[in-house]
């Protein structure tokens, strides 16, 4: 039996964690140090003392965290391994750019620790078929080949960066649909025009209209990891030669809903049936 230990048992991580423990791996995490939402979240994984502690037992660790912290776990998993004297394989699954993948390996490196790079793509897997995580490294296949029921888990190539551009490009498109929405319908809000704005969006877009409120309630709530999500986005598209002025914007545009009101409550509080106006009201305080 495979251990896999997992930093850190959030919303992703830990249904990440609960598939792989329906797959037959041993599942471990630590939530110390966490907020009680996470200790909520991990419900059915199992829970070791400290970090230090889950790196000893694992074979593999998935670092799933919030961009803006994927090299400060980086450097706590090096340290780990270093202090208990082991050396897991760690696949970093964030939403970083390629250069921030890069260093990430790196920096494990330095532990004597081999790195796979990862990206997500879709939500928590909870249903088959909704979620892939992209994966590429020179020692890819040890993650690729784990079983993991209703996550698909794709190979696709033996560079660091390669998973993480692929995540740089999908999130771009997908976040930046939502941040886009979020300002044309909050501009509209304050201009006393939002009705008649809606039913000119609803003849093109019907779906994405519809789940405006749910979509934009959510955002909200991950709004804050989403501003170094965007940063990251700017930072790849320079490095391929593009403007990062773009997605420079858009971090400005969530970190505008990370201080809203909205912001307050977590992604599963959403209520769909919330009238649009008062969503937009909560973005706006």
């Amino acid at each position: 039996m495979t251990t896999v230990g997992i930093v850190s048992p959030g919303a992703m991580g830990s249904a990440v964690g609960a598939v792989l423990a329906e797959g037959g791996a041993r599942v471990v995490a630590t939530t110390a140090g966490r907020s009680d939402r996470t200790e909520r979240l991990a419900n059915g994984l199992e829970l070791l003392p400290s970090l230090d502690e889950v790196v000893a037992a694992s074979a593999i660790v998935l670092s799933v965290v919030p961009p803006g912290e994927a090299r400060a776990v980086a450097d706590a998993i090096a340290t780990a391994a270093v202090s208990t004297g082991t050396r897991p394989l760690v696949a970093d699954l964030n939403a970083v750019a390629p250069g921030t993948a890069a260093d990430v390996a790196a920096r494990l490196g330095s532990a004597g620790l081999e790195a796979v790079d990862g990206s997500i793509s879709g939500p928590p897997p909870r249903r088959p078929g909704t979620t892939v995580v992209y994966l590429s490294g020179p020692d890819v296949a040890r993650v690729a080949e784990l079983e993991a029921p209703g996550l698909e888990l794709r190979v696709v190539g033996s560079e660091i960066g390669k998973a993480s551009a692929i995540k740089m490009s999908t999130a771009s498109f997908y976040k930046g649909q939502v941040g886009l929405l979020a300002q044309a319908l909050r501009a509209a809000h304050s201009n006393g025009v939002l009705e008649h704005v809606v039913e000119d969006l609803r003849r093109g877009y019907p779906d994405l209209v519809a789940g405006a409120p749910r979509m934009l309630q959510s955002a909200a709530a991950k709004s804050g990891r989403y501003v170094a999500e965007m940063q990251e986005i700017s930072d790849a598209q320079a490095a391929v030669g593009l403007t990062p002025d773009l997605f420079a914007a858009y971090a400005e545009v969530y970190a505008g809903l990370n201080a809203s009101e909205a912001a307050r409550h977590a992604p599963e509080e959403a209520d769909p049936e919330a009238p649009l106006a008062d969503v937009l009201g909560a973005l706006d305080r």
